[in-house]
């Protein structure tokens, strides 16, 4: 009865902060950015609240659309602090859609239960890795942004991507950068605490599917940022390296259990 009840509170919220993420995506050419930027605040409390019955109820569960849902949840939270600086910034239709599709997605498939000897500090480890899914998440989006001003500007257009190309290049790489040093954390904790982190039904390192990609991913943002900084990369060159690495870091966890969880419905494995 309690599940039940958890359940059904879960659906509830759910269809709340779907429905809190619609409307600013639907009223784009209605509403200013002041009043989207405070529903998109508003749904993201109501969307933390759904993540923690997810996360936290009576059987904890995570998969790839959980990761997923506070991954969309950790950019949109990243958008709007970052709009109280840049109030310009021109990004809500994108997320806050990319945020309903993430949520009802986290409730189709809820993933599998948690191991219950893993080690309290598998958590840690796991938000490691979202947070790295989140900033490189963020890096994409001022990344699209930027090389939307790019072509706006060779095609002698008025840029109206909120801000000037230098600065979402900035901001760009300042996300990579953030980026990058937690998926070292990630993988350094993964390579060295494999076996404490998930118990004895666990697994230590091994070269799986979402390790290579992780390990592909890494390089490539490793790459990136050195060529940034002993070569200059800039430009398409830049932001082809980032979407490559990104698209890896995605097929690592992401695309690794969706195949399991949907393809192969083996949602214990």
């Amino acid at each position: 009865m309690i599940l039940a009840s958890t359940s059904m509170w879960t659906l509830f919220f759910t269809v709340l902060t779907a429905c809190g993420y619609a409307l600013p995506a639907l009223m784009v050419a209605r509403w200013g950015e002041a009043r989207a930027r405070q529903c998109l605040m508003l749904t993201g409390v109501i969307h933390l609240v759904t993540l923690s019955l997810s996360l936290w109820g009576d059987e904890p569960r995570f998969g790839f659309a959980p990761a997923l849902s506070v991954t969309a949840w950790l950019v949109l939270a990243t958008y709007v602090v970052e709009s109280q600086f840049f109030p310009q910034l021109k990004a809500r239709w994108a997320l806050a859609s990319l945020g309903a599709l993430a949520v009802l997605a986290a409730w189709l498939y809820p993933g599998k239960p948690l191991q219950a000897d893993a080690s309290p500090w598998l958590p840690l480890h796991w938000a490691l890795g979202i947070a790295s899914y989140g900033m490189f998440g963020a890096a994409v989006m001022h990344a699209g942004l930027m090389s939307h001003a790019e072509r706006q500007i060779r095609l002698a257009q008025g840029v109206d991507s909120g801000l000037p190309l230098l600065t979402l290049e900035r901001l760009t790489f300042r996300f990579v950068n953030i980026g990058f040093v937690l998926l070292t954390a990630t993988l350094c904790a993964g390579f060295f605490f494999g076996e404490t982190l998930y118990g004895s039904n666990g697994a230590t390192w091994k070269w799986d599917h979402k390790t290579i990609f992780s390990l592909l991913s890494w390089l490539t943002f490793a790459l990136l940022l050195i060529g940034r900084a002993r070569m200059g990369w800039r430009g398409k060159r830049a932001v082809r390296m980032l979407y490559i690495g990104a698209g890896l870091l995605l097929l690592a966890y992401v695309g690794s259990r969706f195949v399991l969880e949907v393809l192969l419905g083996r949602t214990g494995a």
